[in-house]
Order: C-alpha cells, then sequence, then structure tokens
C-alpha cells in the first residue's frame, strides 16, 4: 500500500466524486423509488459515509496537538543550540506575509479583468450575519497560554506554538537534564510518526467518504449558478500555486519547482480531502522531512505555524470574492480601496488566525473596510465549501514551499532527499 498510496487516494477522490454526484441526482430524481432515496440518504450518505469521513478527520486531529507539541519542542531546542531561532523565525513570518501580500494583489489583478460579477445587478441578497473578528491586541495577548494543559484541550494553535517554544529554548540552556528530556521526546515523536503512518494506510477509505458527502450534498448545479465567479477563483489558486511558488522555488531555493510540486503531492490531497490545515499538520510534516528533504528542526516550526497564519488561498478568495461583489452591486471602490483590500487581508491572516469560520470572518472584516455590503457573503456560500477544500490545498503547498526556501537558506536541506524521492517515501 505505501508504494501506491498516492495514486489510491487520487483514485478515492475520483471515485468519491463521481459516487456522490450520483447519489444527488438519484436524491433529486423525482421518480425515484422511496425505499432507494431513504437508503442512500440514511443508510448510506448519513450513515456509513457521513461516520466514516468523520472518525478519519476526527482521527488525523488526534495526532495534531501531540504531534506539533513534541516537534516544535525538539525542533527549538534544536536551533537553540545553534542560535539560529530567530533567524528562522524572522524569516518564516516574512515570507508567510510575502506570500500572502502577492495572493490578494494577484487575485484583485486577474478578478478586475475577469469581471465575474459584472451585469448581475444586485440590490437585495439574503442577509449574511458576520461573526465578528477580535481586536489584534485581543490576538497577541492571548498567543500566551495561562493553562497550557487547557490551550491543547481547546486545539489552541498558536498557544500551543509559543508553549512549544518557550518549552524547547528552556531544554537547550538546562544542560544534563535538558538532554535526558530530549531524548524522551524523541521517543514519543517515533511513536507519534507511527501513528501517522498507520492512519496512512487507511486514508484512501476516508478520502473516499469525505468527498462523496461532499458531492452528495453540493452537486454540480451550485457551481454551475456561479460558474464565472467559481472559475475565476480556481484560475487565481492555480497560478499561485504554480507560477508563484514555483518561482519562489526556483530563484530563491535553486531546485527545481516540477519536482517539488510532485514531491509534495500527499500533503496537496489530503489538504483538498480535509478542508483543514491544521488537520494535516501530519501528513504536511511528513512530506516536509521525507519528500521535500527539511530538516526536521526546520520543518517542526515552519509547518505549523504556516498552518496557523498562512492564508493564501483565503486571501485568494476574498480578493475575488471581493472584486466579484463589487462587480455584482456596481460599486467602484478605487485604487485605494482595493490597496486597502490588500493591506487588511494580508494582516487579518495573522489577526484571525485560530477564529472558527475564519474565511468568511476575514472577507466580512474587508468587505466592510471598503464600504461594500457584507450581505454580498450571502451569494457566494453556495461554492465556497469546494472551494474551501482547494484554497486549503494552496495554504498547505505553500507551507511546504516556507519550510523548503527556510531549511535551504539555514543550509539545513537534503538535496538528496529532494531529488530520489518516490511515491514510496510518503
Amino acid at each position: 500500500m505505501n508504494q501506491h498510496l498516492t495514486a489510491h487516494i487520487l483514485w478515492a477522490m475520483l471515485a468519491g466524486i463521481i459516487f456522490g454526484a450520483i447519489i444527488n441526482l438519484t436524491l433529486h430524481w423525482e421518480s425515484a423509488p422511496q425505499f432507494l432515496t431513504t437508503l442512500l440518504q440514511a443508510g448510506i450518505l448519513d450513515g456509513i459515509l457521513d461516520a466514516l469521513g468523520r472518525i478519519f478527520v476526527a482521527a488525523l486531529q488526534l495526532l495534531v496537538v501531540p504531534l506539533v507539541f513534541v516537534s516544535l519542542v525538539l525542533g527549538t531546542a534544536a536551533l537553540g543550540e545553534h542560535s539560529r531561532m530567530g533567524s528562522m523565525a524572522l524569516k518564516t513570518i516574512l515570507l508567510y506575509l510575502l506570500t500572502t501580500c502577492i495572493a490578494i494583489t494577484l487575485a484583485l489583478t486577474l478578478a478586475i479583468l475577469i469581471q465575474p460579477g459584472l451585469g448581475l445587478d444586485l440590490t437585495t441578497v439574503a442577509v449574511y450575519e458576520g461573526a465578528e473578528a477580535p481586536a489584534l491586541k485581543d490576538v497577541i495577548v492571548g498567543m500566551f497560554p495561562q493553562n497550557p494543559v487547557a490551550a491543547m484541550a481547546e486545539g489552541n494553535m498558536l498557544q500551543i506554538i509559543v508553549f512549544s517554544l518557550l518549552m524547547g529554548l528552556a531544554l537547550c540552556k538546562v544542560g544534563e537534564p535538558g538532554r535526558q528530556a530530549q531524548q524522551f521526546f524523541k521517543s514519543f515523536n517515533a511513536v507519534i510518526m507511527r501513528m501517522v503512518l498507520l492512519l496512512m494506510q487507511l486514508a484512501p477509505f476516508g478520502v473516499f467518504a469525505l468527498l462523496a458527502v461532499m458531492f452528495a450534498e453540493l452537486g454540480i448545479s451550485a457551481i454551475l449558478d456561479l460558474g464565472l465567479y467559481f472559475f475565476t477563483v480556481v484560475l487565481v489558486l492555480l497560478v499561485h500555486a504554480l507560477i508563484v511558488y514555483g518561482s519562489l522555488v526556483r530563484v530563491l531555493a535553486g531546485l527545481n519547482p516540477i519536482k517539488f510540486l510532485l514531491n509534495v503531492r500527499p500533503a496537496i490531497l489530503f489538504a483538498f480531502s480535509t478542508a483543514s490545515s491544521n488537520a494535516t499538520i501530519p501528513v504536511t510534516l511528513r512530506v516536509a522531512e521525507k519528500r521535500l528533504g527539511v530538516k526536521d528542526s526546520i520543518a517542526a516550526f515552519t509547518v505549523p505555524l504556516g498552518a496557523t497564519i498562512n492564508m493564501d488561498g483565503t486571501a485568494i478568495m476574498q480578493g475575488v470574492a471581493t472584486a466579484f461583489i463589487a462587480q455584482a452591486y456596481g460599486v467602484d471602490i478605487g485604487f485605494s480601496g482595493y490597496l486597502t483590500v490588500i493591506v487588511t487581508a494580508t494582516l487579518a491572516s495573522i489577526g484571525t488566525a485560530g477564529v472558527p469560520g475564519v474565511g468568511l470572518i476575514m472577507l466580512s472584516m474587508v468587505l466592510q473596510q471598503v464600504g461594500l455590503p457584507v450581505e454580498g457573503i450571502a451569494i457566494i456560500l453556495g461554492v465556497d465549501r469546494l472551494l474551501d477544500m482547494m484554497r486549503t490545498a494552496v495554504n498547505v503547498t505553500g507551507d511546504s514551499m516556507v519550510a523548503v526556501l527556510v531549511s535551504r537558506s539555514e543550509g539545513m536541506f537534503d538535496q538528496a532527499i529532494y531529488s530520489e524521492t518516490s511515491d514510496e517515501q510518503v
């Protein structure tokens, strides 16, 4: 199974999409027998498939907190001994902000050129109540946990990262007791990674269930109704992932970008299936270390941080959605308005980290900043779930790209692993 895991996941994705679409068509078929629709809806869709998909995601999330905690403690302890922590952290954060800024700028540019909302002439739409985003000061204060156990129980990633960094720095400063503690964490890390490998063997089944449920509920009509908006977002996501990330890998790291994209496939597939960067962390970490040649201490810092603050895919959605809503309402926000969108979306990528429904919350903030009706979000909700899967895949690709760039710049990169990776190394 290990040798062909990526292929199995791809086939599972395709089968899940087809099976889900067939269920959707059957449930909406007026002449369908009652027993058949009941069996499909209650027995297969809401029963077997929903349970299997939820168990798979829960199993992934089960590993996130211990894996991030242990990996970050070990990575920080190793980096702290070489005084590289400050340099690496600065590079990582600046790269994440840079790529987010590029993403939102690219999204606005293509959306203005394509004009997906032109001609809709909307005056009233369904009401959307945007959740209130926290103030930036509250986010910064909230990064520091009062109770690390509570932070882990609640899955507060920023607090877990801060606590892990502090413990890792302490371990490398206390001499022999610290080395003994590091040995314990190394053993624990080996156990967790074995759990990740065991879970990966079940991935095709979980992926099939998740996508089958998704397309059974969504159907094809929701995509067709907002076709130009949908495909504009998809186009920008592809351009950003293939051209922007590829160019950065080539220019800043001097590596083959095609090889990078091929190596990062397992993480992309998991991200698309789960629509959660956090749930994909175990896979992204393993891909970074075993397929991209990133030193484990670098990956342990860049990947969890990226899953928390890197919002390139979400920023792209915000850019296209803002232009779409402005065009649909016939509002010209001008150059200053679009500049405001770029700045607000870039800063919000960190300011709203860890907030449930972060993409739509960030979008409501952006719309309010430029005077557009927040109710416009209700128009795009129909296809947002599928787009969320795609932008999560882009976010995870960005996390992996930054891990490679930082690892390369710090001289902690294994060229042999990067060049010789096969699907066996998942």
